[in-house]
């Protein structure tokens, strides 16, 4: 059972929006209606009514709605769709990477985008596609420089290595930090040892140039650095551009200029000849494995199963239960063959879907006309009666009658577009899945373990292991054909092992072992 998701909605309408009939309050029924149709709560609304798109990032509103997705407040946002939240491109990347990162969901009235579902999940890939483009872009044109002026011995940026300084853009040892570098290799050379030569230096008085105490690490960096030789490295890292995380670029492209030395080069080689043996000697630590059914595999006692480190199995702290994960998987997989739908059902499932959409979609413009003829007779009426064309008593009598047909459309309207919305969203995200599960079992394989887990969580319910048996609860993420507009829907069709049919509960496998 899911828990209950808390969202947002922005509305942002302009003021030609408002003068064509678009007003906030029908933007925020018509989410309204979409989050109940998900079963989600909204939990606030965020005004943003006649600002312009161009820029909205610091507004007042868009920061208390980013204070509510880094608090968890809130877990997503609805919106009528791309324009109202963001014209400005970069703000829009913006907006995605910070929901990215905050494991938020963005939703898109207009264009069908629900990255809480499959199919959206793919609007976060390509937004992430078009900002790297961006970034890459920037970067090479910044990157083209870099080689002609490191060759130059031109400053690139940055503060000058320990041990120097910038004196007329060129790198001259500074009178107080070179004996300092200096005596880091002494001390390494005698010793051996980076963590003793971090004490020695730390005992004697002597900080780095943040004030900061010198520690192995630091020690470590300083030494492998050739600068202290009189051999100044440049161009040799890049940017990831996340966190100002960097990594080396290809030795090829390193570029190396003369400046003056602080030590000898017999010196600065031996140390680095012991740094090396040192690093070939620490042992880094294994990567720990990703395990394919943790969070769904639980014990017949009801505790969940977890892999201890180094362990092939599967366990379970309270009752000592076990099973292979090995064995797990292969039971798994053969379960997988009654997770196919028949190309039958798949066509009567998305026949039913788009007729419903085409049902509401012809309401609502039969609606739409209905109001637009309304509004024309309202007007007719009132230019009569202005005119004195028309009696008070007979002008009420006519009136009223189209005002209170109009305020009931005007009501009926929002609400059919949420759910409209809804059907739109939910076939085009089934559609993606049972594109990719519909022959899951002969491509098992062939799949990384990243891919089986992202199937795992789609379609697992639970999975109980007991003794001598296993107990697999499979889901498909079909939805029951008419979901209702004002309740939670049915987010998964049941699946039946034997005859898979829509209207059967869960499929519940049990598979001795």
């Amino acid at each position: 059972m899911k828990e209950d998701k808390s969202v947002g909605i922005w509305i942002r309408v302009s003021t030609e929006d408002q003068a064509k009939g678009e007003s906030p309050e029908h933007h925020e029924k018509r989410a309204q209606y979409y989050a109940e149709s998900k079963g989600w709560i909204v939990k606030e609304v965020y005004h943003l009514e006649a600002v312009s798109g161009k820029s909205v990032m610091q507004h007042p509103e868009t920061q208390r709605m980013l204070g509510d997705i880094r608090s968890k407040k809130i877990t997503g946002i609805i919106f009528s769709k791309l324009a109202r939240l963001a014209r400005n491109t970069r703000e829009l990347l913006d907006f995605a990477d910070i929901f990215r990162e905050q494991d938020a969901d963005l939703v898109s009235l207009q264009e069908s985008i629900d990255t809480s579902t499959p199919a959206g999940r793919l609007f976060y890939t390509m937004i992430a596609a078009m900002a790297q483009w961006e970034r890459e872009e920037i970067a090479s044109r910044v990157a083209a420089s870099v080689p002609i002026r490191a060759k130059l011995g031109k400053p690139l940026g940055g503060a000058a290595p320990y041990g120097y300084q910038w004196i007329e853009k060129k790198l001259v040892p500074d009178p107080k930090e070179s004996p300092v570098r200096k005596l880091m290799y002494e001390l390494f050379g005698e010793h051996k040892r980076k963590r003793t030569v971090a004490r020695m230096l730390n005992g004697k008085g002597y900080r780095t140039r943040n004030g900061s105490k010198f520690s192995d690490t630091t020690v470590a960096r300083l030494l492998a650095d050739p600068s202290a030789k009189g051999l100044r490295r440049s161009n040799y890292t890049k940017s990831l551009g996340e966190k100002k995380h960097w990594k080396l670029k290809p030795a090829s492209e390193w570029i190396f200029t003369e400046i003056e030395p602080i030590v000898t080069q017999e010196l600065w080689e031996e140390c680095d000849r012991i740094l090396k043996e040192q690093q070939k000697k620490e042992r880094r630590p294994a990567r720990r494995a990703i395990h394919l059914f943790t969070g769904f595999a639980y014990c017949h006692c009801g505790g969940k199963m977890h892999v201890p480190y180094k362990s092939p199995n599967y366990h379970c702290k309270a009752c000592k239960n076990f099973i292979s994960a090995a064995d797990l998987e292969s039971v798994y997989h053969e379960q997988l063959k009654s997770f196919v739908f028949s190309e039958e059902e798949m066509r009567r499932y998305f026949h039913q879907s788009e007729e419903q959409i085409q049902e509401k979609e012809h309401l609502h413009e039969t609606l739409t006309a209905e109001a637009k003829a309304i509004r024309e007779q309202m007007d007719d009426m009132m230019k009569l009666y202005l005119a004195g064309e028309m009696a008070q008593l007979g002008f009420g009598r006519h009136y009223q009658p189209l005002e209170e047909r109009l305020g009931q459309i005007e009501q009926q309207l929002p609400e059919l577009e949420g759910e409209t919305d809804f059907l739109k969203i939910q076939y085009l995200s089934n559609d993606e899945i049972l594109a990719e599960a519909k022959d899951l079992y002969s491509r098992w394989e062939t799949l990384e373990t990243a891919e089986k887990r992202t199937i795992i969580e789609t379609i697992t319910e639970r999975i109980v292991v007991g003794d001598g048996e296993i107990t697999i609860n499979l889901s498909s993420p079909l939805p029951l054909a008419n979901p209702p507009s004002k309740t939670p829907p049915t987010s998964s069709l049941p699946l039946s092992s034997k005859d898979p049919q829509f209207g059967n509960a869960t499929s519940r496998i049990h598979c001795a072992y």
